[in-house]
């Protein structure tokens, strides 16, 4: 269990070992089991085995009490061994122990020979020990130590035979029927162990049968150490005794493992390796029901790639329903087991990879000896929608309303629970079949219904036209009740539309991303959106970085409460804060509860501020209305494309009304909302910036047409920005086009719209000026370290002139650490690009310290404008100004500088971080020390 409890199990995701146990050898002809234990192991025994088999179940019991507890039970078994043959007349007995058995020590293996000494007229019938503790594992544990006790203790005839061994995993009795009509229509001889298909499942009788009839008959086990082949159909023998492997290392006999055959692949090789061994064609019929079953896979695909399932049970049970889903498109985004089995995290971690990589997920859980307190809990955090396993996990289907696919044991609320079929490619059909059926009867009847109260309630609640409208403004308070009310929606559009003195053009005049003129005023970013719609291939979703600065990284996410006393505090901090923007570090569209909530509690408390927001356009449609409501003035949509050709090469996939699209089809849906919103939006009076990514071969030749088609649906300016190659991503090694070929765009694009010459590309939690970052002084990691240095900085040259008096020359000369030059404008932080340097601060690092030296004035690299001429001369005079530094520290730098850099063997680090945390980097990746 997760929390405060160690070691204990709440609802245990298991059975004990005997249930197992008894189980499998009800699976053999006229057996009878005798639990050593107290009487009440027995009854839970019988208890579930009745209600999920629905058949009459005898287990005989050596009804240990506190007596026999203390002095041994050896009496009490050799009383219940004798009665049970009296009245039973079995052919076997199993004897089966129980914790208490084992907990005491009980020698069951004696007292079975003392039993056979003193009762000779007993000994036709098989005795055969099982130890099953129900404390050392799980009903799947007893269920193979009991095949293998079985066919260990039995005395084999060695003589040669025709006979295939078949031995099974736990299946139905309905599983059971089906595989062996498999085997007989190949015209094989087999011994089937156990064979459950009729003592669990078995016909109407007019009279009641205490032992079973039917079944694996032991004279045939004795014949399993001269089989000609043994067939063993589990993937977990490797933490269980494996009667395979026993027959083979006792008589010889070639064997060869299977999966349980759920999966078309693994019922492929199933029936591959029947048909080798009886050497004859695979039978037509098998071959229709493979057809079905492959039509059944296409029926069912368009609804499968929208299950995320919770599958739990026995491990082979979990192992081949994981299989099954990740061929048909359900991803198991929990996989759960009671058993202690660690094997299974490893079989199956790149099977549900696989599916989840192309659904762009990254969290799935594999869980061994769990229980399912965990198991809710984990499915609650995963949004699980479909759970696949036994009865015991119908209370979390009731508590999280997510629906059951009932197969494997044990099933209590339902009747024909051992009908229920898995195996073989019919029942594989029916069991896909229940599990496509629970996404689609999600989609009929709550699907559409939540879309339509998403996205039309507004016009339901305004228009009157529905009966059912008081229902639903009651159900969405409720929704918003512990953070967020409608008195509070209210309040805050009263404030706003107070706030609208100020016409958006007005708001333009002090915004600096839309002014260049407002440089000194400042803007906040609050990163309150960490879920994006679409997958651009220049993106890697891992926006939790403090070390980088560009669009979609952040150092934490806030939530709605958070990033509003965030800003409290940094409005009392940072003078001229004019501007508050949600750009990330995903899309403020796709969490547009969260967006909602932070501008309304900001602007409850500042009616002048000005509301920014970025996006990728996808749900601007939807959400425009909303955001006139809410304040909004500016709004920044990132669009590279027009032509959904072009699109699909920058967009991996879009996610749109609960589908996935992929190629043109997503390109075209992301450009025409992209298109709408837009004029929407400029046609209500908001100024619309639209940022454009220029990528060398795919849009460089194209964005003069996406500058016109802007222009023409009312934008008012737009920002052509170079790409940032980010580790990773599909573009990550993309040639970048240089400053001049930005710059002639730019100068091309200015004859039809304005321009933004000064975007610095900001984080996703940026506060300050354009040209002065300071989100890092505002991060909790970092705030008190940054100002400890800024203290210490604010004296760089009384430091270097003390230094000075101290040391002579010479020695410094003696004890010169490694020099590193810095790129930076505050002295405290790496915030500087390499190319608008007019003066490096040099650090040594020495002792595993840096400390500050000096300041070194350069000219500057890149002066902003076509001076690509001089760049050969300033380039030179910067390496000679430098030449003693062994890293160049810089927030960015292009490739050609960079590349002349390290020519001259000095490393270089693109980093947004303190100072001296990037000189300790920058010599760990020069491997070098002092």
């Amino acid at each position: 269990m997760r929390g405060n409890l160690v070691n204990l199990n709440v609802n245990p995701c298991k059975m004990c070992m005997p249930m197992g146990a008894v189980t499998a050898c009800y699976g053999i002809k006229k057996c009878m089991s005798i639990l050593h234990g107290s009487q009440g192991c027995s009854t839970y025994i019988r208890r579930h085995m009745a209600t999920h088999y629905n058949e009459p179940v005898d287990i005989a019991s050596s009804s240990l009490t506190e007596e026999g507890t203390v002095y041994g039970g050896e009496q009490n078994l050799l009383k219940g061994l004798k009665n049970l043959i009296t009245i039973y007349k079995p052919e076997v007995i199993a004897v089966e122990t129980t914790c208490l058995a084992e907990t005491i020590g009980e020698d069951i293996n004696r007292i079975i020979d003392k039993f056979r000494r003193e009762n000779p007229e007993a000994n036709g019938v098989e005795i055969i020990s099982i130890p099953s503790a129900g404390y050392a594992g799980t009903q799947f544990e007893g269920y193979m130590k009991a095949l293998h006790s079985i066919v260990s203790q039995v005395q084999m005839e060695e003589n040669k035979n025709n006979k295939i061994n078949v031995i099974t995993a736990p299946l139905s009795p309905g599983d059971t029927r089906y595989l062996k009509e498999l085997l007989e229509s190949f015209s094989l001889e087999y011994i089937l162990l156990p064979d459950l298909s009729e003592n669990l499942d078995g016909v109407y009788q007019p009279e009641y049968e205490k032992l079973p009839s039917k079944g694996t008959d032991i004279r045939d086990i004795r014949k399993m150490g001269g089989a000609a082949f043994t067939i063993e159909i589990s993937s977990f023998t490797e933490e269980n005794p494996s009667v395979a492997e026993y027959l083979f290392e006792e008589y010889q006999v070639p064997y060869e493992k299977c999966n349980l055959p759920v999966s078309l692949r693994d019922n492929d090789t199933l029936i591959r390796l029947l048909a080798s061994l009886s050497g004859k064609e695979i039978p037509d019929k098998l071959k229709k029901e493979r057809g079905r079953f492959l039509d059944a896979m296409i029926d069912a695909h368009k609804y499968n790639g929208e299950a995320r399932a919770a599958v739990f049970g026995e491990p082979d049970f979990v192992y081949s329903t994981v299989r099954l889903c990740v061929e048909n498109g359900v991803l198991p985004v929990l996989v759960a087991t009671g058993s202690k089995c660690p094997s299974i995290i490893a079989k199956l971690t790149e099977e549900i990879k696989e599916v989840a990589d192309r659904y762009f997920v990254e969290d799935f859980e594999i869980l061994s000896d769990t229980d399912f307190k965990t198991i809710e809990e984990k499915a609650r955090e995963l949004s699980v929608n479909v759970l696949i396993g036994n009865s015991d996990g119908r209370r979390i289907s009731e508590n999280l309303k997510i629906e059951l696919v009932r197969r494997s044991f044990p099933i209590h609320d339902r009747v024909g629970g051992q009908r229920l079929r898995t195996i073989g490619y019919n029942g594989a059909l029916t069991f896909l079949d229940d599990i496509s059926n629970v996404i689609l009867a999600g989609k009929e009847t709550g699907f559409r219904k939540e879309l339509y109260a998403k996205y039309f309630k507004e016009g339901l609640q305004k228009g009157g036209e529905m009966e059912n409208k008081n229902n639903q403004s009651e159900n969405l308070l409720k929704e918003k009740r512990n953070v967020w009310t409608e008195a509070n929606i209210n309040e805050s559009l009263k404030v706003t539309a107070e706030a609208t003195d100020k016409t958006p053009e007005e708001k333009s005049k002090t915004h600096p991303c839309f002014n260049c003129g407002a440089h000194d005023y400042a803007r906040m970013h609050l990163p309150i959106a960490p879920k994006c719609n679409i997958s651009c291939n220049y993106c890697v979703r891992k926006y939790d970085c403090p070390n980088e600065s560009r669009p979609g990284v952040t150092t934490q996410v806030l939530n709605p409460e958070e990033a509003y006393e965030k800003y409290l505090y940094v409005k009392k901090k940072v003078s001229k804060l004019s501007v508050i923007g949600i750009a990330g570090p995903g899309d403020a569209l796709a969490n547009f509860e969260e967006t909602k909530r932070t501008l309304a509690l900001i602007r409850q408390e500042d009616k002048d501020v000005t509301f920014c927001l970025s996006t990728n356009g996808l749900m601007l449609p939807q959400y425009a209305e909303e955001l006139i409501a809410l304040g909004v003035s500016h709004i920044t949509v990132t669009m590279n494309a027009v032509d959904p050709k072009i699109g699909a090469k920058i967009y991996r996939h879009v996610n749109y009304m609960g589908n996935s699209y992929f190629g043109e089809t997503a390109a075209a849906i992301l450009m025409s909302n992209q298109m709408a919103g837009i004029k929407m939006l400029a046609s209500r009076g908001i100024v619309c910036k639209v940022n454009i990514v220029m990528i060398k071969g795919i849009n460089d030749e194209h964005i003069p047409e996406v500058v016109q088609k802007v222009k023409d649906l009312g934008a008012a300016i737009t920002n052509i920005m170079q790409l940032i190659p980010v580790e990773g991503s599909v573009f990550e090694k993309i040639p970048l086009v240089s400053n001049q070929e930005i710059m002639a765009m730019r100068k091309k694009c200015g004859e039809t719209m304005k321009q933004m010459y000064h975007c610095k590309q900001c984080r996703a939690d940026a506060i300050g000026a354009l040209g002065d970052d300071r989100s890092i002084e505002f991060n909790a990691c970092h705030e008190k370290e940054a100002q400890e240095q800024q203290e210490l900085l604010d004296y760089p040259e009384t430091l270097k002139q003390q230094k000075k008096h101290e040391e002579t020359e010479d020695l410094l000369e003696r004890n010169k650490g490694i020099y590193v030059a810095v790129a930076t404008k505050s002295g405290v932080l790496v915030d500087q690009h390499f190319g608008q340097v007019s003066e490096f601060y040099i650090f040594e690092y020495k002792n595993g310290t840096a400390q500050f030296k000096e300041r070194r004035v350069v000219e500057k690299y890149c002066n902003g404008v076509l001076d690509c001429e001089e760049k050969e001369d300033k380039i030179t005079s910067i390496l000679k100004t430098i030449s003693d530094c062994t890293a160049v520290v810089a927030m960015r730098i292009g490739e050609s500088p960079k590349s002349k850099l390290e020519e001259k063997g000095i490393h270089v680090l693109v980093t947004y971080d303190r100072i001296e945390d990037s000189v300790k980097k920058a010599i760990s990746e020069c491997k070098l020390s002092v």
